[in-house]
Parts: structure tokens; sequence; C-alpha cells
């Protein structure tokens, strides 16, 4: 399975730093991801829902760390991508 298309929307909060979508094999998208500034640097969590007791549940995730490492790399790499393209914008062009 491999991550075809990745979608990053950069956010302006102190923790979280953008929305993304992934595409696996161009037929399948997950959306709702998000890349949060943690204690321990950038991090990808994953879709979510809450629950009635209030705690926060998974709706989508990967199965093993590999899968989760893949993700988290080509999710953060294009958020510092697209941060990178904004910095290089000039204020009177934005």
């Amino acid at each position: 399975m491999e991550i075809t298309e990745v979608r990053v929307t950069i956010r302006t909060d102190d923790k979280l730093k953008a929305f993304a979508s992934i595409t696996f094999d161009d037929c399948f998208v997950i959306r709702g991801l998000k890349v949060i500034e943690g204690n321990k640097g950038l991090f990808v969590a994953m879709p979510s829902r809450r629950r009635p007791d209030g705690s926060f549940q998974d709706i989508a995730h990967p199965i093993n760390n590999t899968m989760r490492d893949k993700i988290e790399d080509k999710v953060i790499g294009m958020y510092r991508e697209e941060l990178a393209k904004l910095e290089a914008v000039p204020e009177a062009a934005i």
C-alpha cells in the first residue's frame, strides 16, 4: 500500500499546525489528520471522534509502527514543504 497523495492545510494555532488528508493507491482517502506540535516535536494525530464519556476514539489508525512512521514521515514532510512555500512568499503578495 502506497501513499499516493498528501494534502496539507496550514493553521496558525499554537499546537495545531495543520490539517491533512492522505490517499492510498489512488483509491482510498483518509481526511482529518492533524499535525500537532507536542513536547517532543511534531507528530500526526489520526482522525477521531468524541465518545459519550468525553474521551476520544480514533476513527482510522495504522495497525503497526511501520505504517505509522510512513504516514507521519509523508505528512510532516508535506507540512514542511507547504510551510516553506508560505515563508518564501513576500508579505506584500499575501
